[in-house]
């Protein structure tokens, strides 16, 4: 299998939610596994990272209102239901590979990206993906944090996927073709929670201190 390495540069063990530093040097080539399959998906070339499957791995407390992030809100009464937001990540699994995208993204590109998953930490992934390319390659993992929270929802009987956002990765999947769609039926467990239509609703940035 190969090693998953955080990013020297910019991350380290554990720094998801938000934790991120200095410049990483260009190509910056990132594997898409998830809802990035469906933003990547008019510049990607298709890939497989090896001895891993694809799972609902992390959650957001939709408890919790953080301002600049995001909550849910049901769709057929509009209230924030209190339950854990459950998302997709990669866990090791020998023998299987999980299917998805491999895009060059830019500088900018990259610090949104690290901005808006903070339940992962970005970590290179190049010795596991089945492609020959000139630098490093990234993918985004369940975070320490991420995953503890996903624990925490599963103990109190609350954590739900969202329908659409299951069903957006589907599609971005069906697009690519049906091999591509058959190859992340295969590598992906995502029967274990029960799916629930939610709206996403971004939250405001925190005001400035007067």
């Amino acid at each position: 299998m190969g090693r998953l390495t955080p990013d020297p540069i910019r991350g380290r063990p554990g720094a998801g939610d938000g934790a991120r530093g200095r410049e990483t040097p260009d190509p910056i080539l990132i594997f898409a596994y998830g809802s990035l399959v469906a933003d990547l998906a008019d510049r990607g070339e298709p890939a497989l990272l090896r001895d891993h499957r694809r799972v609902w791995g992390v959650a957001a407390d939709n408890r919790d209102a953080i301002p600049g992030y995001k909550r849910y809100r049901r769709c057929d009464d509009g209230t924030f239901p209190d339950v854990h937001v459950a998302f997709l990540d990669v866990v090791a699994a020998p023998g299987v590979a999980v299917n998805g995208l491999v895009a060059e993204v830019t500088t900018a590109e990259l610090d949104e990206l690290d901005r808006r998953e903070r339940n992962y930490d970005r970590v290179a992934v190049t010795a596991a993906i089945d492609l020959p390319h000139p630098g490093p390659i990234w993918t985004y993992v369940g975070s320490a944090a991420g995953r503890e929270r996903l624990a925490e929802g599963a103990a109190r009987g609350a954590v739900v996927a969202p329908r659409g956002y299951r069903d957006r990765v589907a599609a971005a999947f069906e697009a690519l073709g049906a091999e591509q769609a058959a190859a992340f039926a295969r590598s992906s467990d995502l029967d274990a929670l029960p799916l629930l239509d939610l709206e996403r609703v971004d939250l405001p940035p925190a005001e400035p201190p007067r």
